[in-house]
């Protein structure tokens, strides 16, 4: 049988092919995504669920000249492999390789980057918006899973859409699973949703005869249209899509090229805004994803044969830590309550979940909310606990300063995937936290170094009357249990003792500070490590002292220079009158792309050997 798959390099190459050959290549297109990423990593899931709605949307419309926007983009990998990407593909989230999310720089057929969820149907508008404005002609189409439509984003969207005719198609991919199982009202909704597929066509049909009517025709159409009782509400349930203006077709199977091809041309001609419910099924095509969706969302190279991961590691990462910190004092603390955005399983909570049900809460998609809803729970006198990944947090920047810090209540925030994240790339690394919050009133901000701190971390949280936050990174880190903190007080800790040269670092870049020194000392320089187990409020006492031990200090931080630990102890000594000498390691800036940490650390000179080159480098200057 010819393999379809190896002569599809356009979607024009799509668009020649008969219904029948399509889904050969849907057939090719999972095993290919299988076998690929079994091999490289990455989201499996959701793109095996995306298989056939893709190649029908490129069969449909005519990409680039119609605009294609995928919400949250991990779904996008069948989409690259129609626009001529097949050949790169084993370069998926490596360093200088393919994406793992949509690039403009990649394709012209990436119109619009996208890495958090909730944002494609704003795009969209203002994309068809620009089109009208500009007088062209031409479809744009936004893709947004129903966990990602739990966003309120999407409903400020879909409500300013509603309000105006401007031609736009929103594609409501509903797998009925996000990266953890909905939740909330709107999936019940959504469940509630019924097909009526002879609506469209009646409708069109008595509003095209009735149009036809010589001098009252019009006149009766929009009667109808103004009307309770009319001819929609007799045909389709009044959903809640209609009821803000955009009109609802569906739900279709996502997996029938029949309903999705016929749905799709229809909605080309249709005015004004359209949504069409499509139902797909999360890992289609192999059963270990199919089992089990929310394992095999992101995924690192596993065994085709078993599903397990080739990679695993016996050390504790810091999520697993955290979760099982949070079920332990869970039995300690009765008001102790743990909040979520929709990432129950990633951020550890599933086990405080199943042995305290009521004091777990899942928010959906929606971080601005779970931030403002953990400070009503403070305000009554529970503990509640956010955990949220680093790079997702910022979108609720407003409310942990207006909702929180502002009226000093003690939410405390668990902030998983801090700094760099790796193979998601530049949406995804978690590198602005500290600039962010430490511009903030009354908040703590605590960097552990290890993943047995993380409870200890969260017992003194607990103490402090006002906000806390716990920064921490994906995975795990080796320390010393000798150098393993208890967090009975939080200033700095000199972790090893030196002359002139003292190394100050934060959270798992201790780990690295302490490689850096061993360096020097293979070159006769003697370097102590301090740690800094809390960023803000800044141990000053501490700062007093070293500015008179030492002649150099060099500041090693997993997050962004601007704004961040280092420029806040330089700034320090600035406004002290004391001139020191040294550096800041960090992150010079956010556009950090897509590979594994070890080598993105390397390219950064932020591993060991880079950091002890430059500090070699500028004492030698000094002593010139």
């Amino acid at each position: 049988m010819l393999d379809i798959l190896k002569i599809i390099d356009s979607p024009e190459d799509v668009k020649k092919l008969a219904v029948y050959e399509l889904r050969q290549l849907a057939k090719e297109i999972r095993t290919f995504l299988v076998r690929s990423l079994s091999q490289t990593g990455g989201h499996l899931a959701s793109n095996l669920g995306v298989v056939e709605l893709t190649i029908a949307l490129h069969y449909v419309f005519d990409s680039p000249k119609d605009k294609l926007i995928w919400d949250v983009g991990h779904q996008a990998y069948v989409h690259k492999l129609l626009t001529g990407r097949r050949k790169d593909f084993k370069t998926l989230r490596k360093i200088d390789g393919l994406s793992g999310f949509p690039k403009k720089k990649e394709s012209a057929h990436d119109v619009f980057e996208t890495g958090h969820s909730s944002t494609s149907i704003s795009a969209a508008l203002g994309m068809a918006v620009a089109r009208d404005l500009k007088g062209e002609d031409h479809q744009v189409v936004a893709v947004i899973g129903d966990g990602a439509l739990t966003g309120g984003m999407a409903f400020e969207a879909l409500n300013n859409a509603g309000r105006g005719n401007t031609n736009l198609i929103v594609i409501l991919n509903d797998n009925e699973m996000s990266i953890s199982k909905n939740v909330g009202g709107l999936c019940k909704y959504l469940n509630k949703l019924r097909s009526s597929k002879d609506y469209l066509r009646v409708k069109e049909d008595v509003e095209g005869v009735l149009e036809q009517v010589p001098l009252v025709g019009g006149h009766v159409v929009n009667a109808i249209k103004r009307t309770k009782g009319s001819l929609k509400s007799l045909l389709i349930q009044n959903t809640l899509f209609e009821q803000i203006g955009v009109t609802y077709l569906g739900p279709i199977n996502g997996h029938s090229y029949d309903e999705l091809i016929a749905i799709l041309e229809n909605a080309k001609v249709m005015k004004g805004p359209v949504l069409i419910h499509v139902k797909t099924k999360k890992g289609k095509g192999y059963l270990a994803a199919e089992k089990k969706p929310s394992e095999f969302h992101g995924v690192p190279p596993f065994d085709i044969a078993t599903g397990k991961s080739v990679a695993s590691s016996a050390e504790m990462t810091f999520s697993q830590a955290f979760g099982k910190a949070m079920t332990a004092l869970g039995r300690e603390e009765e008001k102790l309550v743990a909040v979520t955005a929709a990432m129950p399983d990633g951020t550890g909570l599933l086990e405080f979940a199943r042995n305290y049900p009521i004091r777990f809460f899942d928010v959906g998609i929606a971080e601005q909310h779970a931030v403002t809803f953990a400070a009503g729970l403070a305000t009554e006198g529970y503990r509640p606990v956010v955990a949220v990944y680093s790079s997702f947090l910022q979108r609720a920047y407003d409310q942990i300063l207006h909702d929180v810090c502002l009226q000093n209540l003690p939410v405390i925030f668990a902030i998983d995937r801090a700094g760099l994240v790796g193979e998601d790339g530049a949406t995804h690394q978690g590198i602005y936290d500290i600039a962010f919050l430490s511009s903030m009133p009354n908040i703590k901000i605590l960097s552990p170094k290890a993943p047995e701190e993380i409870e200890a971390a969260l017992k003194y949280a607990l103490t402090v009357d006002g906000p806390v936050a716990i920064r921490y990174p994906r995975g795990s880190v080796s320390i010393a249990q000798d150098l393993i903190g208890t967090y009975q007080d939080i200033s700095f800790k000199t972790l090893k003792q030196g002359n002139t040269i003292a190394i100050l670092a934060t959270g798992r870049m201790v780990e690295t500070a302490l490689s850096v020194t061993a360096l020097l000392g293979e070159k006769g320089i003697q370097s102590a490590v301090i740690e800094a187990p809390c960023i803000l409020p800044l141990d000053e006492k501490a700062l007093e002292n070293m500015k008179h031990e030492y002649n150099y200090i060099f500041t090693i931080e997993d997050g962004i220079i601007k704004g961040g630990f280092g420029e806040k102890v330089f700034s320090y000594f600035v406004r002290h009158q004391h001139l020191v000498k040294g550096s800041q390691f960090g992150y010079e800036d956010g556009m950090i792309e897509h590979g594994d940490v070890k080598s993105l650390f390397k390219r950064l000179q932020l591993s060991p050997d880079a950091i002890a080159d430059k500090i070699i480098t500028i004492i030698g200057k000094e002593s010139k």
